[in-house]
């Protein structure tokens, strides 16, 4: 199967390995012998939907990942773009590559979701094409509290969703959404698209789906692709 011109993913290696106490960018890390990124490619890749796939990455590191893909024999076809300031301006930039099209789908990815299934991905294809976005997310499985007037409160725990990627969107819908100034408040792409008003469709997602933030996510990643 070709790629469909219409669906897009825009993954996002922004990373700079800080909370990971490596020099090296957690999208580079090796996950079973590979980097973490070569992973979450494969995922869109393998997927029904096989988007074109449009990895953002700081300039800086260009050359060092096409060495990796070198050096891997990492042949899969995507475009890579340069990142910016801020999460925000990288997938900005991500989005000025896809042409206007009012029947595309773009799903943003972080990098360092190498767990993805393909189940997800075409789901969030489906249901944003359908209605407009899919933000993949899980019930949270913990007890939480907000803090509140210099104490905490307890919130309904079967009200409070966990936010992952990838988070789907209609094409017109979230590039009207970027075209907003940035601001400190958008954590994620669905904070964006909310804010001109338009309402948030959540898809369910996986506890496996786990996002590489610290050191054991690495082993505990291992873990779940061994169990495959």
């Amino acid at each position: 199967m070709t790629n469909d011109a219409r669906n897009y993913a825009i993954i996002v290696a922004g990373g700079s390995g800080t909370r990971m106490q490596s020099a090296v960018p957690k999208q580079f890390l090796l996950l079973k012998g590979r980097p973490v990124l070569m992973h979450t490619i494969e995922a869109f890749h393998n997927s029904r939907s096989k988007p074109q796939i449009i990895v953002v990455l700081h300039p800086d590191f260009h050359t060092y990942w096409e060495d990796l893909c070198k050096t891997h024999g990492f042949n899969i076809i995507h475009q890579l773009v340069n990142g910016g300031e801020t999460r925000f301006h990288s997938v900005k930039n991500g989005l000025d590559q896809v042409p206007d099209d009012a029947n595309a789908v773009i799903a943003v990815q972080d990098a360092v979701r190498p767990l993805t299934s393909g189940l997800i991905i075409n789901e969030g294809y489906k249901y944003a094409a359908a209605n407009g976005n899919a933000v993949t997310a899980v019930k949270s499985r913990d007890s939480v509290r907000q803090e509140a007037g210099g104490g905490t409160k307890s919130l309904i725990r079967d009200e409070i969703w966990l936010i992952q990627t990838p988070q789907t969107f209609q094409s017109a819908q979230i590039k009207k959404a970027y075209q907003q100034p940035f601001s400190a408040k958008f954590t994620d792409d669905a904070s964006v698209v909310e804010e001109t008003g338009t309402a948030i469709h959540l898809v369910e997602g996986s506890y496996r789906n786990i996002k590489i933030t610290f050191p054991e996510d690495i082993a505990i990643a291992e873990c779940f692709l061994n169990g495959r």
